[in-house]
């Protein structure tokens, strides 16, 4: 009788091929940028009726991080390398502004101080999620 060795890897519980964990990210970024996408562009609506410089830039903001959150979060779920690099730039991205919004420097005018307060927990929690070694296997990036 021969015995074999068990490989020690971790098997995680998948969804169509996919991780649970790379579905859960693929829902919340979807929502994410769902209710941006939707924000935004009320709040581009409202603001080009009352004509303000300021409302308008994070109007902008606000429709260009949904729309950009929509496109990586369909690179993630279909396996894309862009997706996986997308993610990580615009979760960079909100992390840095929000901070400087945090901090009362120079960032994107209209950013709310609570949004910000989310933002950057949710955002490292996604970067911590992806620079995991098997996440980082699926979308071939090397350390």
């Amino acid at each position: 009788m021969k015995c074999t060795k068990m490989s020690r890897a971790p098997v995680f519980p998948t969804y169509k091929g996919r991780t649970l964990g790379i579905v859960a990210l693929t829902v919340a970024q979807c929502m994410i940028g769902g209710i941006h996408v939707l924000f935004g562009a009320w709040l581009l609506s409202a603001t080009i009726s009352i004509s303000a410089a300021s409302p308008l830039v994070y109007s902008i903001y606000t429709l260009a991080f949904g729309v950009l959150t929509l496109i990586c979060a369909y690179g993630i779920w279909r396996g894309k390398n862009w997706g996986w690099q997308g993610t990580v730039a615009v979760s960079l991205f909100v992390i840095a502004a929000d901070a400087l919004t945090l901090l009362n420097l120079s960032s994107i005018p209209g950013i709310p101080k609570f949004a910000g307060a989310a933002e950057i927990p949710y955002s490292l929690i996604v970067l911590l999620y992806l620079s995991q070694k098997h996440v980082r296997a699926k979308y071939n990036v090397s350390k």
